[in-house]
């Protein structure tokens, strides 16, 4: 294994520029702590933008050197890319679209070509440092189109990505023009983390409906890879703050400012200026408390603190002036000379004085509209040594999944945040206790260093089901192997499924006829009299007939209901019963009769429900139902139902491929066999061939097959080759 590469859009340091000179000085975010396990060992590195706009070459290159021996590649971007990459797109439209305030999005097709070109300058900074044998964990929604940008550079590297912020579900996500590229460009990754399963349900969900990729069980099979999705919550480094909070210096600051605000009880609120954050509709609940519960006036304060934030932005000058004035109309209307109901800070704040504030605070007040995670209420938990203390937490942030011990509001609720601040001021010790106690454990288990941990863990088990499935891909190397056994062989024998391994799938199944390329291919192998061809499908016989009957091969049709060897008539594998018909046909039409653009196909000893042209999304859904309701009611009539690529199937439990294809291994001699196939109906098929026989499996699902193709062209190919021996 090779090194580990960090990539996100900025590096853990802070870059000071004074006198012609240059001072670092480390980030203190959550990222930067945990991963610092990692960049700094060995030759890991971490590749970032340092902050600035480093115009000068020389200084570029004295930045570089500074930085190569605390293991950092600087990326450096020009100030317009700075404007319409990272405040331009990043900020303007994948920001206000993740979080659900559609209103603030622009879709400016300039800013989405600066976001390319952006991803693209980080992409040659990683390949330039990159090897095939490394892991690259690429970060955050600056960078969602990095993972493909180097997968294309670097084919066979581990690449991870984690996203810091919500996911959008599907109905949101599709506004955006460029949304397929930008889920392209994420699916570059092995592994794609969220914090929560809702914002990992709805990649999945836009990945399915947009893209056309089908997903299963947290995995999304890309024709030649099989990329996991799951959902990590990250922590904090929980000792940090713990220590913190019994520092010295915090106990002092605690004491001096107990003595500036007197004897009350009070709310801390801690966040960036952001619109995501809630912070008018959070003055509006305390204002709304102070109102209905009056016997808190003089009581109660709030801290507020703001940090600064793109407040020379439209919507963020706007959100400032606003909270402005509503803190300047709670203080006028309640304040007194000796009481301030809001303490407004517009400022930033060392982590002595934040810890200060979280000890002294009975409550915490976090209510963002919509937010990935948030570490502020973790932080104030972790703060509270004596395990007292509420934290008041809104439903739309990542971290309610885990702190469940908290009084979970919903932030567009006014009356429920006002009874939950009346609830937490009333909460007697016992419980406070209880409650804390419950989620300091949470979080000390689930702290920082463990969210990176079982990323990288995770990370790297899949990329061992990549390797694994890379000796299972038939390519340049092991082809030959297989073409040269088959031109040693004199008896051999190819099973060959049609739709999807011969032919690509049609929206309509009649129109999916043989092409020239495979007529011609078909007609060189069954020419040759070492070779036997059957096409083992589910398609009914009659259609089979017409397309391939003139040629001197097998037939095995409907999943093995019908036999036909070369030259011979028709006969059925056993007597069957149709009588079932009659009671399924109206409940499969009654599915057709929901769902627009299916339809059912009738066959001798079967039938079939297509969904493939039903809008996506909804086929899925019926077919689970359908598929749920018909296993239902063949459970004692000797019935099968096969879920296939887009189709519903229900037939006789007593025929299968496998068992067709039995027949003829037992009465032709054969010294060489291959099975080829895409469905999982084909999975009997390669259960009853030989040790020896090649399997193939079209596609990368999990398999009974010996190897792997991406799709039916690389079938043909084969097949090419082999009818040339």
């Amino acid at each position: 294994m090779g090194k580990t590469i960090i990539v996100s859009n900025r590096l853990p340091v802070k870059i000071i520029h004074e006198d012609d000179s240059f001072y670092y000085m480390p980030s203190e975010g959550g990222l930067a702590t945990g991963l610092s396990s990692i960049y700094k060992e060995g030759n890991n590195l971490w590749v970032g933008w340092p902050g600035q706009n480093i115009k000068k070459e020389a200084e570029q290159e004295q930045i570089k050197k500074d930085l190569k021996s605390e293991n950092m590649i600087p990326v450096f971007l020009t100030q317009k890319l700075i404007e319409n990459f990272y405040e331009g797109f990043s900020n303007d439209t994948i920001w206000p679209i993740f979080h659900y305030f559609l209103q603030y999005a622009n879709f400016d097709p300039h800013l989405f070509d600066a976001y390319i070109e952006a991803n693209k300058v980080f992409c040659d900074a990683v390949v330039e440092v990159a090897a095939e044998d490394d892991i690259i964990w690429v970060h955050d929604y600056q960078l969602l189109l990095l993972p493909q940008m180097i997968r294309e550079k670097l084919p066979h590297v581990g690449i991870g990505f984690f996203q810091h912020i919500p996911f959008p579900s599907y109905e949101v996500f599709r506004m955006m023009p460029w949304r397929k590229k930008i889920l392209r460009g994420m699916l570059g990754a092995d592994l794609v983390g969220f914090h929560t399963y809702d914002d990992m349900r709805h990649f999945l969900s836009s990945v399915s409906r947009l893209v056309g990729i089908p997903t299963s069980q947290g995995r999304i099979e890309t024709g030649n890879r099989i990329i996991e999705v799951d959902s990590f919550p990250m922590g904090i480094d929980y000792n940090k703050y713990a220590m913190s909070a019994a520092s010295p210096k915090t106990i002092d600051k605690e004491i001096s400012y107990r003595a500036s605000l007197g004897d009350q009880q009070l709310i801390i609120s801690i966040d960036r200026l952001d619109y995501s954050k809630g912070l008018p509709k959070r003055l509006v609940a305390f204002e709304l408390f102070l109102k209905k519960y009056p016997e808190f006036q003089e009581k109660v304060s709030i801290i507020m603190i703001v940090v600064p934030s793109r407040d020379n932005v439209g919507q963020y000058k706007e959100l400032k002036e606003e909270v402005d004035l509503l803190v300047g109309r709670i203080n006028g209307n309640f304040g007194k000379l000796n009481w301030t109901p809001v303490h407004y800070f517009y400022r930033s704040f060392s982590l002595e004085s934040i810890s200060a504030f979280y000890r002294m605070a009975h409550v915490a007040l976090v209510t963002p509209m919509r937010d990935g995670m948030n570490l502020v209420c973790k932080e104030f938990i972790a703060s509270r040594l004596d395990k007292t203390g509420v934290l008041i937490l809104s439903e739309m942030a990542g971290a309610s999944k885990e702190l469940s011990d908290a009084i979970l509001v919903n932030p567009n609720d006014d009356e429920q945040m006002v009874e939950a601040i009346y609830q937490a001021l009333n909460m007697p010790d016992e419980e406070q206790i209880t409650h804390i106690g419950t989620m300091q454990e949470t979080l000390k288990r689930y702290n920082i260093n463990h969210w990176v941990s079982i990323f990288m863990e995770r990370l790297a088990h899949i990329i061992e089901v990549q390797k694994s499935m890379a000796t299972k891909n038939i390519d340049e190397q092991n082809s030959p192997t297989i073409v040269e056994a088959f031109s040693k062989a004199n008896n051999r024998i190819l099973f060959l499924d049609y739709d999807g391994t011969l032919v690509g799938f049609h929206p309509d199944p009649a129109m999916a006829k043989p092409d020239a390329e495979l007529l011609r291919t078909l007609k060189k192998l069954t020419a040759n009299p070492k070779n036997r061809v059957v096409i083992i499908s589910g398609r009914d016989r009659e259609t089979l007939e017409a397309w391939l009957g003139h040629f001197p091969l097998d037939i095995i049709a409907e999943h093995g209901v019908w036999l036909k060897e070369k030259k011979k008539e028709w006969h059925p594998i056993a007597k069957l019963r149709n009588q079932w018909k009659n009671e399924f046909r109206p409940i499969i039409e009654a599915y057709v009769d929901r769902t627009p653009g299916s339809f059912i196909e009738t066959k001798d000893h079967s039938l079939v429900w297509h969904f493939r042209k039903v809008e996506t999304g909804l086929g899925e859904l019926r077919s689970r139902e359908l598929s749920s309701h018909l296993k239902y009611l063949s459970a004692e009539k000797n019935l099968q139902v096969l879920e296939g690529d887009m189709v519903v199937e229900v037939k006789n439990a007593d025929v299968n491929k496998g068992r067709a294809a039995q027949k003829w291994l037992d009465t032709f001699e054969n010294d060489f066999v291959v099975a080829i196939g895409d469905d999982w109906t084909d999975e009997d098929t390669f259960k009853a061939m030989p040790e020896d026989a090649i399997t193939i499996k079209v596609g990368n699902t999990s398999s009974a097959a010996k190897y792997n193709v991406p799709s039916f062209k690389e079938v043909r190919k084969l097949l090419t080759a082999l009818a040339k021996e």
